[in-house]
């Protein structure tokens, strides 16, 4: 976490405002334009809201002017002396600025550039097709940013520089389109690729950089589609169809990205069965109908290459089975694996913290904020200034369970505070540190519990 960025907006001219059109300024972490710092500001509307987006993102922008704020990751309170604000507005956050304070330390109010994000979540949840013969189809869609992804992004804890490469690297790549480049010249193919064990999130981080995307370029785009596809489950059921389906499904993707207003996100998890269908067909155990799925998926996906409004966003669980053809085609190969200490720490934290803020586990208002792994780690190499505080007695606590929970996958750390809670003789009141120490037994059983 970053320490806070003191920024007062006094004057419109000053600070400026985004363009609508500019794709490079979508992306708002730890970039200079003009020699300020972009720094994002996300506003979701209320459900029932009807305004207009340019009406909202003016109205953000003149509260922000008259405003004093801290600028680090965050809420803002919505102002009670603004009507149309109240009305509409659901809530207002400050993004993404850990890397920018890293690198610039503390930011006047000259050095700022806030870029205002105004978005409406979709409560459509996905969306299925059903195919001729009466079966679910091996994809699904969603409208973006889907209520059912808020959040997500921000829960998402990887080592430092991840989330903020994947976000960097879109820009760029829907830049270069957008501005022409020649790709015999410079080549992108828009294609990401995560890999790594189980359980590390990497179609989470997928699903939810889809959906972060969406609210960055919604000026550029103000319409965004996520298409799922289940590379695994496209193979073992559709063999007998050759690669039927997989026209079918890239002819609807290809509708999509002819609108020039949509930006597509075309996410293909378990990507290795792209190799494994092809290996069994090499060797006669499956019949050569799968090869040629796979080779119509890789051409449809070459085909997109000249769509400027779409990415490809991939997943595999075996880095070694991954098609080397496959490969070849995608721009950034990011290894996503189990969380570090410092992860470790800050996921529990996140779950310790919501649990006192929900009043599960029973504390102090002034014990709610406990210290991020940053501050912890300066705090205890500083013995001398350690002050008898409850919340670094319970960060400790905590960071004891983290150094223990080596191992863990994020998604069985995120399990671990509800089989804990579940393991108390009283579930109904309990005291933070008592329920540290549930935590600590739940953990050792949960280790002891892997398969060897």
């Amino acid at each position: 976490m970053s320490s806070p960025m003191e920024v007062t907006l006094q004057d419109a001219n000053e600070t400026g405002t985004c363009k609508s059109d500019v794709v490079s300024e979508s992306v708002t972490s730890s970039l200079l334009v003009d020699d300020k710092v972009l720094v994002s500001v996300e506003v979701c509307l209320k459900p029932s809201s009807t305004a207009r987006i340019e009406d909202v993102q003016a109205a953000v922008e003149r509260m922000l002017e008259k405003r004093s704020l801290s600028y680090t990751d965050g809420p803002v309170p919505v102002p009670d002396g603004d009507p149309f604000i109240q009305e509409n507005v659901q809530r207002i956050c400050i993004c993404d600025t850990d890397e920018s304070v890293q690198n610039h330390g503390i930011l006047l109010f000259w050095q700022v550039k806030p870029v205002v994000h105004v978005f409406q979540l979709s409560e459509e949840g996905p969306g299925e097709e059903i195919s001729g013969d009466g079966q679910l189809s091996s994809f699904n869609e969603w409208i973006l940013p889907a209520k059912e992804f808020d959040g997500m992004w921000e829960s998402l804890i990887y080592e430092a520089g991840l989330k903020q490469r994947l976000l960097r690297y879109a820009a760029s790549a829907l830049l270069f389109t957008e501005k022409g480049v020649d790709p015999f010249l410079v080549s992108w193919n828009r294609i990401i690729l995560l890999h790594g064990p189980p359980g590390t999130g990497k179609t989470s981080l997928c699903k939810a950089l889809a959906q972060k995307l969406s609210i960055c370029f919604s000026s550029r785009y103000p319409q965004c589609q996520l298409v799922e596809v289940n590379a695994h489950s496209l193979f073992s059921k559709w063999f007998s169809e050759s690669g039927k389906l997989v026209a079918k499904l890239f002819q609807k993707i290809q509708e999509m990205v002819e609108e020039e207003n949509n930006l597509v996100f075309v996410l293909i998890d378990e990507v290795e069965s792209l190799a494994a269908a092809r290996k069994a067909a090499l060797s006669g155990s499956e019949p050569s109908d799968s090869i040629r799925v796979v080779n119509a998926l890789l051409t449809q996906m070459d085909k997109l290459k000249s769509s400027p409004n779409v990415i490809i966003l991939t997943t595999s669980n075996i880095t070694a089975a991954i098609d080397i053809a496959f490969v070849d085609r995608a721009d950034i190969k990011a290894y996503v694996g189990p969380p570090t200490l410092q992860a470790r720490y800050e996921i529990l934290r996140s779950c310790l913290q919501e649990l006192m803020r929900t009043g599960i586990l029973s504390c102090s208002k002034e014990h709610l904020i406990l210290p991020n792994y940053v501050s912890l780690r300066d705090k205890l190499n500083m013995p001398e200034q350690l002050e008898p505080l409850v919340p670094l007695d319970l960060a400790k606590q905590l960071l004891a369970v983290a150094e223990l929970c080596e191992g863990l996958s994020g998604r069985a750390l995120r399990k671990l505070p509800f089989l804990a809670h579940a393991a108390l003789a009283n579930p109904y009141h309990c005291d933070p540190s008592k329920y540290l120490c549930t935590l600590t037994e739940t953990a050792k059983r949960e280790l002891s519990e892997i398969p060897s």
